[in-house]
C-alpha cells in the first residue's frame, strides 16, 4: 500500500515512457530501442491504474506553483490521442488548486494530425520534435521500419503542429552525418520551418551488444569530439550577430546561465545529479533516461512511492557520484563552471595522464566554452544592468568583421 507523500522541497523531473522504449521509426542511433529486452513479452502500454499512480505521486510529491508533466519514448504518441485526453483530465483532478501544469511531449511527429495538433493546441502542449536538419540529413539515419526515408512524415506533422499554434520546438541530434555542416542545418530550422526554439544533442554511442553505457568505444555513426566543438561553435558564430533574442538554442542559454553565476538550466551542466529520473510504462522508476539499465533500477511506484525513490540512498549516491568522480584534469580546467564533466554516460576515456572518468566529448565542449567566453561575458553584463542581451549582436558584428 503507497501511501501519500509529503510535498518535497527538493523539484525532480520524471520523463514518463508510456510505450517504454516501442517506437514506429528505427532510427539507427537509439540507445533505447534496446531496452525491449528488459521487458520480455511485455505489451509496452501504460495502464490507466499505473498512469493515475504516476500523475497523483507526482503531483502530491511537488509544492504549490508550475508541475511538469512530460511524456517521452519510445514513440509516446503511439499510445494514441484519447490517452493523453485521459492524462491532461486526470491530472486536473488531482492537482491541488494552486499547481499549474506543464504538459510536454517529445515525439518524431509521424502520427501527428489535425486531431493531435487540435488537442496539444488545447491543452498548452510544449512540443519537442525530433528532426536532424534537411532531408538528406535527417534520413541517413533517421528511418522507419522498412529503412525508408522519415523526413515527409515528420514535416507533414509539424505543419499540423504549426497551424494550430502548438509551442514547438526541435530537437536535432549531432552525429557523424550531420557534424560538418552546422550552419546548414541551423539555417534549415531558423529560415525554411521558421523555428525559433532548438536543442542541439551530442550522439555518443557506445559499441556494446547491451545497449547499456558500457565500454569505452563508439559506433561511427557517433559525433567526433572536436567536431562537436565545431559545430556549436559556427551555430554560435551566426546567431551571436543576428539571432539573440528571436532564436533560442538550449546550449546557449545553459551557457549564459553559468556566466551568470545561476543554477544550471541543463542537468547534464550540473555539479550533481539525480533529479531528473525515468518512468516506464509499467511503473519502474530508474536513475536516468539514459540509464534505464537493470542496476539503476529504483523500484517501482506501486510499491514504493516517487518521492522515496527519488530521495533513496541509491539515487543520492547515483547523484553525488556525478562530482566526486571527476578526474583532477577536470577539476582544474577554466570552463569547469559551466561544464562540470557533463553527463556521467560520456565520461568513459582517459585524461592525458591517465585519470579515468574524463568526458568523450571534453575536445569539443572545452572549444566550446572558450570560443563563448567573451560574448557569454558581455551578455551577463548586460543583463545584470538591466539591459537587453541581444545588444551584444552589434559588438559581435564589430569583431567579426574587425
Amino acid at each position: 500500500m503507497v501511501t501519500p507523500a509529503v510535498p518535497t522541497a527538493r523539484a525532480f523531473h520524471v520523463l514518463a515512457k508510456p510505450t517504454g522504449p516501442i517506437c514506429n521509426l528505427d532510427c539507427s542511433y537509439c540507445f533505447f530501442l534496446s531496452k525491449e529486452a528488459l521487458y520480455p513479452g511485455d505489451r509496452f502500454r501504460m495502464t490507466d491504474e499505473v498512469l493515475e499512480r504516476y500523475l497523483r505521486q507526482l503531483l502530491d510529491a511537488h509544492p504549490d506553483g508550475e508541475v511538469t508533466v512530460a511524456w517521452q519514448g519510445g514513440e509516446p504518441t503511439l499510445m494514441g490521442v484519447d490517452f493523453f485526453r485521459r492524462a491532461v483530465e486526470l491530472a486536473e483532478q488531482v492537482r491541488r488548486p494552486r499547481q499549474r501544469l506543464a504538459h510536454t511531449i517529445q515525439t518524431n511527429a509521424t502520427l501527428i494530425d489535425d486531431e493531435w495538433a487540435a488537442m496539444l493546441a488545447e491543452h498548452r502542449f510544449l512540443v519537442g520534435v525530433s528532426l536532424d536538419g534537411p532531408p538528406e540529413l535527417n534520413d541517413t539515419y533517421r528511418v522507419d521500419k522498412r529503412g525508408g526515408p522519415s523526413s515527409a512524415k515528420v514535416l507533414r506533422g509539424l505543419g499540423h503542429l504549426v497551424r494550430r499554434g502548438v509551442d514547438v520546438n526541435v530537437l536535432c541530434t549531432v552525429h557523424r552525418a550531420n557534424q560538418d555542416r552546422a550552419v546548414e542545418v541551423y539555417r534549415y530550422f531558423r529560415d525554411d520551418l521558421d523555428v525559433r526554439h532548438v536543442q542541439f544533442i551530442p550522439i555518443v554511442e557506445r559499441d556494446n551488444d547491451t545497449g547499456f553505457q558500457e565500454g569505452d568505444r563508439v559506433t561511427g555513426r557517433s559525433v567526433e569530439p572536436d567536431a562537436w566543438g565545431r559545430f556549436l561553435i559556427e551555430v554560435f558564430d551566426e546567431w551571436v550577430v543576428r539571432d539573440v533574442g528571436e532564436v533560442f538554442v538550449q546550449m546557449f542559454d545553459a551557457a549564459l546561465a553559468s556566466w551568470l553565476g545561476l543554477p544550471a538550466s541543463m542537468c547534464i551542466f550540473a555539479e550533481t545529479c539525480g533529479d531528473a529520473v525515468a518512468l516506464e510504462h509499467n511503473g519502474d522508476l530508474y536513475s536516468c533516461d539514459h540509464f534505464v539499465e537493470p542496476d539503476h533500477l529504483l523500484g517501482n511506484i506501486a510499491t514504493t512511492t516517487m518521492v522515496e525513490l527519488v530521495t533513496s540512498p541509491q539515487q543520492r549516491a547515483f547523484g553525488r557520484a556525478k562530482r566526486d568522480t571527476l578526474p583532477g584534469y577536470c577539476r582544474e580546467c577554466e570552463v569547469r563552471f559551466a561544464c562540470n564533466g557533463e553527463c556521467p554516460k560520456n565520461r568513459f576515456v582517459s585524461t592525458p595522464d591517465g585519470e579515468p572518468g574524463l568526458n568523450y566529448l571534453c575536445e569539443g565542449y572545452r572549444a566550446f566554452f572558450n570560443h563563448v567566453d567573451e560574448p557569454m561575458r558581455i551578455m551577463a553584463a548586460l543583463l545584470r544592468a538591466g539591459r537587453p542581451a541581444d545588444e551584444v549582436m552589434t559588438i559581435a558584428r564589430r569583431a567579426q568583421t574587425s
